[in-house]
């Protein structure tokens, strides 16, 4: 995000709402209209202790003051951001200057280490790549670790350096006369080389493109691969977590509110990215989504409903730390949100800026989204598990914790503007207790957090546009239960099978029986099988199809673990067949591509009028046009054929053009009248 210096930015539904603040049950009770289900066997991240994160600027007068300290603590913020943005390419820590922007006094280091202490957060830094030097940086750790003993273990280099002018936009400072991302990563090393030999134990993140935001995909001038290969591939051996920022965008409240429902996919490229290119021991590599925030709402309800769902569904992603932008930024534009005063402002905290002659409330009043991260604290707490949740309603959606001390948390979203909605709440693999022991509910225009105790932990009224959490106890204590077992690996994948493995399951009060291996359908687990050892090799696959797996382990009492992380992996294309097919994505634009099939005959008869048939990964891709071939797409299913005929060895090359609305992910699986192909 390019900065923006305080300087320059400068009657029944009442009954429902005091029913859902209460926490107990409407005075007339409304029929349920949304199921949820929880299930505990569907285990997915644990929550680090940097998991809620925001940024701090230099250009900001209240930084690491007592009151913005104790209120990011109070919202539970355990990691913060500095210097802040763009001005991390022009910032230099050692006399607190950013040439070019504005530094407001007294936002030195030092004062911003002293605020995040009190406030409870570790650093985040960044390293000025822009018109730094390695040195620089070097000299930047030596003071932090060495000397000071901060024990600053994160540092990013540079921010969106592919905004250097390399592909066109140029908001990034850049003074490397090569700015390509091989010069990037090049220096990323460099850095990292420099850094580390201070203090071997930070942790540097390089600065990655999100997928199916600009420029995700393009292949600028001169290069052979575009961002994130190129910086992967050189620069992943040398750096312990990558960086992602995500500004969504959408025209209208309700659009802006449908975008984290790209995070799974988005999520799923990124950590594929990693595996095929950063080299060896992939799984090391962690990654922070350093900047988010929403278009839409930014300073009421919407911004923290969507800042509930982003940070709810990264986390179950694994991301270590998401960093909303920012603590204070400005207003910039003046509108009213569902009766509610927004002024454009993306940051957390009130500025007490003007436009014109309507004025922010006073000095660090908290805007609705501050409210949304201390709903995230309330829910979900670091070394909880995230588990699966989900509902039957687009506009309600759900998400799950467990916690170590045997608690569930479920943080449930009304995205809808007019309507309560009552929802059931369904539980597998834990019973909770009959009744809620806490109740948070944060509401449309509220400026507290509402909280209570009771009312049931199966069914709920939920306000309109609002944010609800519930706070469980077991119906009955487990104790002497086995761990968890560790990461799930998977290996020999072939088109049908797939071999799993993990690490043993430390005992409880009892010996491991056996491990359970169970496949996540939406909410749903299904039943793989059982083994006694850590390997188990499934088969009856789906070519070219994605799988989460968990695995638990039951002892010689019949008490089961917590679920493992989930694993995702995806299953190929035969080996050998009679036909090969491979899709590659020629040309891209950030929303759309040129690409092209490699089809070819390896068969021993001639394929005359040939059909070829693939299936899109997500609802989101979808054909605009072709050639070689024709083409027509029906649902997610896309055909091209052919009058030629396909003589045995011979290949083909249709082409096609194609708009997608979020990640891109290339299909795997291609048939050719009907057989399955190999990959070419």
């Amino acid at each position: 995000m390019t900065a923006r210096p305080l300087r320059r930015a400068v009657t029944a539904a009442a009954v429902l709402l005091a029913a859902g603040l209460a926490g107990a049950a409407p005075a007339t009770a409304a029929e349920p209209d949304v199921a949820v289900t929880v299930n505990a066997r569907a285990g997915l991240a644990t929550v680090a202790d940097t998991a809620l994160g925001a940024n701090h600027a230099v250009w900001d007068s209240q930084l690491g003051t007592d009151t913005v300290a104790g209120l990011l603590g109070g919202a539970g913020v355990r990691m913060l951001r500095y210097p802040g943005g763009s001005y991390g390419d022009i910032y230099h820590w050692k006399d607190n200057t950013a040439p070019g922007g504005y530094v407001a006094p007294g936002t030195d280091f030092d004062t911003f280490m002293g605020g995040a202490r009190r406030t409870g957060a570790q650093p985040i830094i960044i390293a000025n790549y822009g018109t730094g030097t390695p040195q620089e940086a070097a000299d930047w750790v030596r003071y932090a670790n060495v000397t000071k003993g901060y024990g600053a273990r994160y540092w990013e280099i540079g921010n969106e350096l592919y905004g250097n002018g390399h592909y066109g936009a140029n908001w990034e400072a850049d003074n490397h006369a090569d700015k390509s991302p091989a010069a990037y990563a090049n220096g990323v090393v460099a850095y990292a080389e420099a850094m580390k030999a201070v203090d071997p134990s930070v942790k540097i993140g390089a600065v990655l493109t999100t997928p199916a935001n600009w420029p995700d995909g393009i292949v600028g001038d001169g290069d052979t691969a575009d961002w994130n290969r190129t910086v992967l591939s050189i620069a992943g051996p040398h750096v312990d977590f990558v960086v992602l920022h995500w500004y969504p965008g959408g025209a209208t409240a309700a659009e802006a509110l449908a975008k984290p429902e790209q995070v799974d996919d988005m999520m799923y490229v990124v950590r594929r990215e990693i595996a095929q290119y950063a080299g060896a021991n992939p799984g090391r590599i962690g990654v922070a989504l350093t900047e988010t925030n929403t278009s839409v709402g930014m300073d009421t309800q919407p911004g923290a409903l969507f800042a509930a769902e982003t940070y709810s569904t990264m986390l179950e992603n694994g991301v270590f730390t998401v960093d909303w932008w920012d603590t204070h930024n400005g207003a910039s534009q003046v509108s009213t949100v569902e009766g509610q005063t927004d002024y454009g402002d993306m940051g957390m905290l009130s500025s007490a800026t003007c436009l014109g002659d309507v004025c922010e409330p006073p000095l660090n009043t908290p805007f609705a989204p501050y409210y949304g991260l201390k709903m995230l604290s309330l829910f979900a707490r670091p070394g909880d598990q995230l588990i699966r949740a989900g509902t039957s309603e687009p506009l309600v959606t759900a998400h799950a914790a467990r916690r170590p001390d045997g608690d569930l948390s479920v943080l449930l979203i009304n995205k809808d503007p007019g309507n309560a909605h009552t929802v059931t709440l369904g539980y597998a693999g834990y019973a909770p207790a009959a009744t809620a022991s806490k109740v948070y509910t944060f509401t449309n225009g509220a400026t507290s957090i509402a909280e209570s105790t009771g009312g049931s932990s199966t069914g709920r009224t939920l306000p309109p546009y609002s944010l609800t959490t519930l706070v469980l106890h077991p119906a009955t204590a487990v104790t002497g239960a086995p761990a968890a077992p560790g990461p799930v690996a998977a290996g020999q994948i072939t088109d049908r099978s797939a071999t799993l493995t993990w690490p043993a399951a430390a005992p409880g009060g009892h010996p491991v029986a056996k491990y359970e291996v169970y496949r996540t359908l939406g909410t749903t687990s299904e039943a793989w099988g059982e083994t006694a050892g850590t390997s188990f090799t499934v088969g009856n696959l789906v070519p070219g199809s994605r799988y989460t797996v968990n695995v638990l382990a039951r002892d010689t009492a019949g008490t089961v673990s917590w679920a493992s992380p989930s694993l995702t992996f995806t299953t190929g294309a035969p080996a050998r067949s009679t036909c090969a097919a491979t899709m590659s994505d020629v040309t891209d634009w950030s929303s759309g591509f040129v690409g092209g099939v490699h089809l070819t005959n390896t068969g021993a008869k001639p394929a005359p009028n040939w059909t070829l048939t693939f299936t899109w990964p997500t609802a989101r891709q979808h054909l605009t046009g072709g050639w070689n071939g024709t083409w027509t797409q029906t649902g997610t299913t896309v055909t091209v054929t052919s009058a030629t005929a396909l003589a045995p060895g011979e290949s083909a090359d249709p082409g096609f053009t194609a708009d997608y609305g979020g990640p891109n992910i290339l299909p795997t699986a291609f048939t050719l009248n009907g057989t399955l192909c190999s990959a070419s």
